[in-house]
C-alpha cells in the first residue's frame, strides 16, 4: 500500500525545509572603514571577517559565487576574494577611487565607473588589462550590465543623466536625463525598463530602454520628513519583477514599490542612511546596510517589519546574500 502524507504534514515539512535553507544562508557586508568584508549567517551573526583592500564598497559575485569582487576606493583596485578560504587572492588595478562596477554575464569583464576621470572603464578580469573606456558625464556612479551582455548603463551624478554603452562598438549610443544626482539601477526581467534612483530629487526615474526616454518619475514621501531628507540610493528588484525595494537614505526607511502600478505599498523603518540592499535567495528577507548607524537591518518581506538590527563594522556599504 502506498504511503500517503497529510497536506498539513507536507506543509509543515516545507516550512521546516525553508527555515533550514534560510538558516544556512550566507551574508557578506563590505565595511569601508574596517577594510574588510564581514561574512555573516542569515540571522546576522558574524562568522568571520575577511581582510581586503582599502575602503571596500560595491561587491559582486563571480565564478559561480566562488569569488567576490569588491571595489576598493582607497586602493584604486577591484579586489578578488576567494570565498572558501576567505582570502584576498588578487586585484585588478583601476583608475582612481572606483566605487560601483558590474560584471559581464560571463564574469570575464568588469565595467567600472571611474569618477575622477569621468569615464566607464572595461577591464579583462583574467589578464587585468584595460580593454576600453568610454567618456561619460562628470562623476559617473551606478553601473549595470544587461543579461545579454550587449549593453552597459552608467549614471552621471553631475550631468543628471544615464548613458547607454554598446559593448560591441565600445561607444555610448544613448543618453537620457534623470532627476538630480542619479545613483543606482534596477532593471525589469524583460529588460524593457531601467529604474534609476535620484538621490537629490527624492525619486526614481523609469526609463524605456528601447527608446532611451523617460517614461515616468516616481516620487517618495515619508510622513514628517522634508523632501530633502529623502535620499534614495540603493535599489533592487525581485526575481519576478513585481516588486522594487528602494533604500531611502537619510529618511531611514526602505520603500516597497509595486512595479506594475508604480505605487508604494509601504515603508519599513531601518537604521541611519540606508543604502545597500540584498534579498535572500527565497525572497523572504531583505538585508539593509545602514551606513551612519554602522549596522544592518533584517526585514521580513511578507510583513515589511524589521526582525532585528545587528552591528556590521564601520560604514557598511554593500551586501551580498547567497
Amino acid at each position: 500500500m502506498p504511503i500517503r502524507f497529510s497536506p498539513t504534514l507536507l506543509a509543515s515539512a516545507a516550512l521546516l525545509l525553508a527555515a533550514c535553507g534560510s538558516a544556512h544562508a550566507d551574508i557578506f557586508v563590505s565595511s569601508e572603514k574596517d577594510n574588510a568584508i564581514l561574512h555573516m549567517d542569515a540571522d546576522g551573526k558574524v562568522i568571520r571577517s575577511i581582510a581586503v583592500c582599502q575602503r571596500p564598497r560595491h561587491m559582486a559575485w563571480a565564478q559561480d559565487k566562488k569569488q567576490i569582487l569588491t571595489a576598493c576606493g582607497d586602493s584604486d583596485q577591484i579586489g578578488i576574494v576567494d570565498v572558501q578560504s576567505g582570502k584576498l587572492v588578487g586585484n585588478i588595478p583601476t583608475g582612481e577611487s572606483p566605487e560601483i562596477f558590474a560584471l559581464s554575464p560571463d564574469s570575464k569583464t568588469a565595467y567600472v565607473s571611474i569618477e575622477d576621470d569621468s569615464q566607464l572603464a572595461a577591464y579583462d578580469v583574467a589578464s587585468k588589462k584595460l580593454l576600453f573606456s568610454v567618456k561619460t558625464g562628470a562623476e559617473p556612479e551606478g553601473v549595470l550590465a544587461t543579461a545579454d551582455g550587449k549593453y552597459v548603463y552608467v549614471t552621471s551624478e553631475v550631468a543628471n543623466a544615464v548613458y547607454k554603452v554598446d559593448v560591441a562598438t565600445r561607444k555610448a549610443v544613448g543618453q537620457v536625463k534623470t532627476g538630480m544626482r542619479p545613483r543606482r539601477f534596477a532593471i525589469t526581467p524583460d529588460a524593457s525598463e531601467l529604474w534609476v534612483t535620484n538621490e537629490l530629487a527624492s525619486s526614481v526615474s523609469i526609463i524605456d530602454t528601447a527608446s532611451m526616454k523617460s517614461k515616468q518619475t516616481l516620487k517618495f514621501e515619508v510622513k514628517g520628513m522634508r523632501a530633502s531628507d529623502i535620499t534614495p540610493v540603493g535599489m533592487l528588484m525581485s526575481a519576478d519583477g513585481k516588486t522594487a525595494w528602494v533604500a531611502l537614505g537619510r529618511a531611514n526607511h526602505v520603500a516597497e514599490v509595486d512595479v506594475a502600478t508604480r505605487t508604494v505599498r509601504g515603508l519599513a523603518l531601518v537604521g541611519k542612511r540606508a543604502w545597500g540592499l540584498a534579498l535572500s535567495a527565497d525572497g523572504s528577507r531583505l538585508y539593509v546596510a545602514n551606513g551612519l548607524s554602522d549596522d544592518m537591518t533584517i526585514i521580513d518581506t511578507a510583513t515589511r517589519k524589521a526582525l532585528k538590527t545587528v552591528p556590521v563594522g564601520r560604514e557598511p556599504h554593500s551586501i551580498l546574500a547567497n
